[in-house]
């Protein structure tokens, strides 16, 4: 059996090349979803560059904005701009779809040949037989690593703490600012004036009334 394989060893090992890169790409992707979910489970103590300037950037634009309209956007942005090096996660995504795309054409076309060149069914069925296998450990692997499930939980957490925790914390982290600035002082504040009570005025006597009678009547003379 092995050495029916043998006979299109350069195809086979293309194909097997192919396969096993896109599956390795397919696995590289999940590993850093994976890391990044773990890292925000614990946001303000992260010690991940790319978390680091993303809660830096938000906090530079609710300091210019005031609020963030839609945080689910400023999280899409930056879900879209994980990179692995300098390579975006997208891009290796799609990548390793089209490997295994282009592992499935090398087996074709090595099938094509060897019915062109009149071999018999076993010498081409290893073809069929490696494509089909390549194919399933594609599938295989991209069902458990779960690719969209884990860019949805990463979202969810970093909207989550965005808008329920660091947003409060801005807002209070203001508030005090603005407390210290500017010190609300009681004392400082005007007082009104007493009001005197007119039945709290001195009362004159008997003999002082006559007195001053005599001498409004003097002064009208």
């Amino acid at each position: 059996m092995f050495s029916i394989f043998m006979q299109h060893r350069n195809y086979m090992l293309g194909i097997l090349a192919l396969s096993s890169a896109s599956i390795i790409c397919q696995i590289a992707i999940g590993v850093i979803y994976r890391r990044l979910i773990r890292e925000t489970e614990h946001m303000s103590a992260t010690s991940d560059k790319s978390l680091q300037q993303l809660k830096l950037k938000f906090s530079g634009c609710r300091k210019i904005n005031e609020k963030v309209a839609n945080v689910p956007v400023f999280v899409d942005k930056y879900l879209s701009g994980i990179k692995l090096g300098r390579v975006p996660l997208s891009f290796i995504r799609h990548l390793s779809g089209q490997l295994m795309l282009l592992a499935v054409l090398t087996a074709g076309v090595g099938a094509c040949r060897g019915i062109i060149g009149n071999e018999n069914f076993f010498s081409v069925a290893p073809f069929y037989i490696v494509s089909f296998l390549g194919l399933y450990l594609y599938f295989a692997v991209s069902s458990l690593i779960d690719v969209p499930g884990k860019q949805n939980t990463l979202r969810i957490n970093l909207v989550d703490y965005l808008e329920n925790h660091l947003s409060n914390r801005l807002e209070q982290t203001e508030s005090d600012i603005q407390s210290i600035a500017s010190p609300s002082r009681p004392d400082d504040s005007p007082r009104p004036a007493p009001v005197r009570d007119p039945k709290s005025a001195p009362s004159l006597s008997e003999p002082e009334l006559e007195e001053l009678k005599l001498l409004l009547q003097e002064l009208l003379t």
